[in-house]
């Protein structure tokens, strides 16, 4: 082997990896709303989280990709420290599937079924068909299908050019006298673990193995299976280098992850050597026979399911034995509300961030409804805590258009790209909610300052507006949160009576100045809080706008709006109802 084959099967390796890391990127996008609904079953028990796990990463193909979603999952609070054992264990599961595809390289025999099994002969179709849907489709499904394929063709191409690479190795009797240094377990586990710790994918080495178990013919099954259970520790290093700066869950998470592979590679290395030492027979079938590419898939996936079957049932044990290890802090840690580890997964991050603007739209709706309240009932406790949503208000919108913003660099679907734009503009309304909340309080705080008062009229006249804001906003909330179109389509219609209360209201107000019913200050406070009540319900149509249009995939908020206002006997009805329910005598 010279110079030249060195550079071969370095070329060779790029290829694999990155063919890998094409088709997996490819295959997450393409499957990144039944992630969401795998996602939504772990809670069923220990059953379902092995199978998420092991679907999941069959459909991805990495483990290690996995892993560090399952640590974003939980730092992230949407994953439990116990369901995340689960999945992690699936996971080990499904990254052998990688194996068994790659161990059709190895198939022979002059059968015409079996020289079309062989990946040199579909290969070169798959590349051909993958690129015609990149280059010619412009559906994102499509062009992620033919990314899937080209990723497949370049991952085949790399095994094959790294093969060819090290062929000549068979007549290197070095290279075998290293391969019989491998036989000693010790030596083989800290190989295994070493390679995969390096090139970050057990996938990725357990396909070099089956390279050059394919191309020399000089591995045996006695040095191969020490080297796949050092795969499986090695692959470890992403999700612990994943979990630096999480929370202590997460990092819970990591070293499960970790102490699932160590303490299986412990007990199976051990079961593995003493049977070697007294079975004499076995030892030298294992020692002298050469592993092919499929008993290297084979070895890989039994090894993972031995490891599962002995572990799974003690899946509380390794829970307790991360949660001594990795202890609470002695002060509370701060909840990270949105984890970037999760952008690998745009579907499952763009959910996140719905459940982070939902909570986002609670706390704005509950600070406007304090906000309602403190003119009649304030108080230093609800004063306080109407600044202190306001704060939170701001800091959501801060993290959540940061992450959106992140989100949009990567490649996401069309429906996506509409949630995305939603959320984009919503978040903006209910921020500013949040803020005539605390116009409102600060109304209040002038009135009580200076001593001032409202005429019994006026005030008459703002708290039936305060009852009509009071459910817009939680209309609006509603369609938000629950994504409730019934409540986004009443929205519109009370937001039309408002500001037609609004102007009767402030025709009054002017009629009771001039006839000096009403001093001047007071005046200047009592319109103060007509235009923060108004402002606030055209937010409340905004939001309202945009949950209509993202189910229409329009985003078009002012022509909904218009559609809306048109000769729709809904709208017309709910008009006259919300009129009849909150306009004053002579309106």
């Amino acid at each position: 082997m010279d110079l030249f084959d060195v550079l071969a099967l370095i070329g060779g390796l790029a290829l694999f990896l990155f063919g890998m890391n094409l088709m997996g990127q490819a295959l997450e996008r393409r499957a990144g709303g039944k992630l969401e609904s795998l996602l939504s079953k772990l809670t069923t028990g220990k059953i379902a989280g092995l199978l998420t796990g092991l679907g999941v990463t069959a459909v991805i193909q990495s483990s290690s990709a996995t892993t560090v979603m399952v640590v974003g999952f939980v730092n992230s609070g949407l994953m439990s420290l116990r369901q995340a054992i689960n999945v992690i264990m699936g996971a080990n599961i499904g990254t052998t599937v990688t194996a068994w595809i790659l161990s059709l390289g190895g198939i022979s025999g002059d059968n015409l079924f079996l020289k079309l099994l062989k990946p040199t002969s579909f290969t070169p179709v798959l590349a051909l068909i993958g690129i015609v849907f990149y280059m010619f489709c412009k559906s994102n499904k499509k062009k992620d299908t033919g990314v899937i394929l080209l990723g497949f063709a370049t991952l085949m191409f790399g095994m094959d050019a790294m093969s060819d690479a090290v062929s000549g190795l068979a007549e290197v009797p070095a290279f075998a006298e290293l391969f019989i240094k491998f036989q000693n377990p010790i030596l083989g586990v800290l190989a295994g673990a070493i390679l995969t710790a390096i090139i970050q994918s057990s996938s990725a080495s357990v396909g070099i193995l089956q390279a050059l178990a394919q191309a020399t013919g000089r591995v045996s099954f006695g040095a191969a299976v020490p080297i796949i259970m050092g795969q499986n520790i090695g692959t470890c290093i992403t999700a612990i280098l994943s979990s630096v700066g999480t929370t202590k869950n997460a990092k819970r998470a990591a070293f499960v992850h970790l102490s699932f592979n160590v303490i299986g590679t412990v007990i199976w290395l051990t079961v593995f050597s003493v049977a070697k030492l007294l079975w004499a027979p076995l030892a030298a079938w294992l020692d002298g026979t050469m592993i092919t590419s499929a008993g290297i898939a084979t070895a890989h996936s039994v090894f993972n399911l031995l490891c599962t079957l002995l572990l799974l049932p003690l899946s509380g044990l390794l829970e307790r034995l991360a949660c001594r290890l990795v202890p609470d802090a002695k002060t509370p840690e701060e909840v990270v509300e949105l984890d970037e580890r999760l952008l690998a997964t745009p579907a499952v991050a763009l959910e996140r961030c719905h459940v982070v603007a939902g909570e986002m739209a609670t706390c704005a709706v509950a600070s406007l409804r304090d906000g309602i309240r403190s003119l009649t009932d304030l108080t230093p406790e609800l004063a306080e805590s109407i600044r202190a949503a306001e704060d939170k208000t701001d800091h959501y919108e801060d993290i959540i258009g940061t992450y959106l913003v992140k989100l949009s660099t990567h490649q996401i679907s069309d429906r996506d790209s509409a949630e995305a734009t939603k959320l984009l503009k919503i978040i903006g309304d209910f921020e500013r909610i949040s803020d005539h909340a605390v116009n409102l309080l600060e109304s209040a705080e002038e009135l009580r300052d200076k001593g001032l008062s409202l005429t019994p009229a006026a005030s008459e006249e703002i708290h039936v507006l305060c009852n009509a804001v009071d459910e817009i906003v939680v209309l609006a909330g509603r369609s938000f949160v629950d994504n409730d179109l019934n409540a986004a389509r009443d929205v519109e219609p009370l937001e039309q009576v408002i500001d037609r209360m609004k102007e009767e209201l402030r025709t009054r107000h002017i009629r009771r100045l001039q006839q000096g019913g009403c001093s001047i200050e007071a005046g200047f406070v009592w319109s103060d809080l007509l235009t923060n009540l108004e402002r606030t319900s055209d937010h409340c149509s905004n939001v309202a706008g945009c949950v209509i249009d993202a189910s229409e995939y329009n985003m078009n908020i002012h022509q909904s709006l218009r559609v809306a206002k048109s000769d729709s006997p809904y709208f017309k009805e709910k008009y006259t109802a919300y009129a009849d329910k909150y306009l004053l005598p002579n309106f």
